[in-house]
């Protein structure tokens, strides 16, 4: 059964997307990881995959123009498959065409043939629009929805967030783009959808949705009919899922704000009741939330409110244990790093950097800069500035070929609640001490938050992971992938060191580059390490 491919929202003010390239042409084969093409964004630049397998039917935008979000771009399924009936609605409100009996006609039809099923999936598609999963991210395979916005018999606007989702790297709001009553809701809170997949349906009231979930499941109407729908029929199903999404719809007082918007608030110690509201009859939403300055008076709610719970402890001579749920932040680390670990061939190269001449720079630099420099903005600047000598150590693996990147993004790993998330800094070798340090500062911040967004922790070419200032002397870091290395940096330790035939002392800090030997020699790697050393133990060269 042909599949549509929609344009996916690639970031959160994203409205259409411009095909920068096509992967793939019509009569290719497409397997489910495949990247299709790549689009580009109101901010980045991103790859899209189809995440299904077969032919590639039908390519809906040329190179060089421009789709909606949600709109169909592609068209995959069995060689030779009609699928003019996907093209034939206006709204592009996706479905494909039923098998033959596989949804009763309505009213009090014993049984429908092929024609009526197609006739009914046709009628419904001209009057409601699928919503489906969104690509939130670069490595996004499926989203967990947080919280229901609307509740079926709701009536949406195109600009209004439906849901609020958890990928594998932050919260997102997810806005349907399209106008009329919420017919359906396909996925319950806590729940998860895979990327793509229908987690509701926008339409005229009283549209019958059964033919499209038919079509979509490719199973008999009898199993569509279990999930809720604005129609007047006799099951029992709606009650079900009506009520956790009439639950989440409940205001905390006279406060109107989204589940979400109440979380971000109960972390930072806001009060909501403080935040102005720019939603729907003045509701609190995510942004209202970020943008707010809280009172001074607020921080010790916030310290409250992230104080850890003591680990529980059994009594003594008693076994015990607790099971903790993965995240899909933790999900994705595991397969990723697997997948480099075990298909990247690794070798690693240490170094030993003098850091006491870079110890009395930073000093005289924060004497007079407007922001406070640390060593690892120094060491940003300075892993930019040798990769620009370097081409090879920024590069990427690319099956069948090595890309050279002829930018600089620069990846600093952060540590958070649920994992390790890397922010990019863009043009890093471009970029100015302060401005790598205010830049870096913000993007911490926002990865703790959880409010990155997917052109800010995607594009990296290299990638930077410290432990030094949680004591940590030296070790080795796992590639990030696509990135053919990553630095590993240690604390600055007073060491003992031989000069001259002198024994002395001096501020030792180690280095550990760890390289993709089938984009990367050891060589290339040594000669990259070199330079770096150079720029960090006399940091006035920078400068130059």
């Amino acid at each position: 059964m042909a599949e549509v491919i929609r344009m996916p929202l690639l970031s959160d003010t994203m409205t259409e997307g411009v095909i920068a390239e096509w992967h793939k042409k019509v009569g290719d084969t497409v397997k489910a990881d495949d990247v299709i093409a790549e689009v580009e964004t109101d901010k980045a630049t991103m790859e899209v995959m189809g995440y299904v397998e077969g032919t590639l039917l039908y390519i809906g935008v040329e190179k060089g123009k421009a789709a909606k979000v949600n709109g169909i771009i592609a068209i995959v399924g069995k060689p030779g498959e009609d699928y003019s009936s996907l093209l034939e609605d206006k709204k592009e409100a996706t479905a494909a065409p039923a098998p033959a009996a596989a949804a009763p006609a309505p009213q009090t039809a014993p049984a429908a043939a092929a024609p009526a099923d197609d006739a009914a999936l046709k009628e419904a598609l001209k009057n409601a629009t699928v919503i489906r999963m969104p690509l939130l991210s670069d490595t996004m395979t499926e989203g967990k929805i947080v919280a229901w916005n609307k509740k079926v018999g709701d009536v949406v606007k195109s600009d209004d967030v439906l849901a609020e989702v958890e990928t594998d790297k932050a919260t997102m709001e997810v806005i349907g783009y399209a106008d009329g009553t919420l017919l359906y809701i396909g996925v319950k809170e806590g729940d998860a959808a895979k990327v793509n997949g229908i987690i509701a349906i926008v339409g005229k009231a009283g549209t019958n949705v059964d033919a499209i979930l038919a079509a979509e499941n490719g199973a008999p109407a009898t199993t569509a009919a279990a999930a809720p729908a604005a129609q007047n029929g006799t099951t029992a199903a709606p009650a079900p899922q009506a009520a956790p999404v009439a639950a989440s719809n409940s205001t905390d007082g006279r406060v109107k704000a989204s589940p979400l918007a109440k979380k971000l608030a109960e972390e930072k110690g806001i009060d909501i009741s403080q935040v102005p509201g720019s939603g729907d009859g003045g509701r609190i939403v995510k942004k209202d939330v970020d943008n707010f300055v809280p009172a001074a008076k607020a921080a010790p709610a916030t310290q409250t409110a992230a104080a850890p719970a003591a680990p529980a402890f059994v009594p003594a001579g008693q076994e015990g244990f607790t099971d903790v749920p993965l995240t899909k932040m933790r999900q994705v680390i595991a397969r990723r790093l697997s997948e480099s670990k075990f298909s990247a061939p690794h070798f690693y190269l240490k170094i030993d950097v003098n850091m006491d001449k870079a110890m009395d720079a930073r000093k005289a630099i924060n004497e007079i800069s407007p922001v406070k420099i640390s060593f690892n903005d120094m060491v940003i600047k300075a892993s930019a500035m040798a990769l620009r000598q370097h081409p090879d150590v920024n590069s990427s693996w690319m099956g069948d070929y090595i890309r050279q990147n002829q930018h600089i993004h620069i990846g600093s790993a952060v540590a958070i609640e649920d994992g390790l998330i890397v922010p990019v800094i863009r043009f890093a070798d471009q970029k100015t001490l302060s401005q790598i340090a205010t830049e870096a500062k913000s993007l911490y911040d926002k990865a703790k938050n959880k409010k990155l967004q997917p052109q800010e922790f995607s594009g990296n070419t290299f990638s930077i992971s410290n432990l030094g200032m949680l004591g940590i002397d030296e070790f080795t870091a796992i590639i990030n992938p696509p990135d053919s290395a990553i630095l590993a940096v240690g604390g600055i330790k007073e060491t003992a060191v031989v000069e001259k035939g002198q024994i002395k002392t001096a501020n030792i800090m180690k280095l550990t580059l760890s390289c993709d030997h089938r984009s990367v020699d050891g060589a290339v790697g040594a000669r990259f390490l070199a330079t770096l050393k150079g720029f960090l133990e006399n940091p006035v060269t920078m400068l130059v």
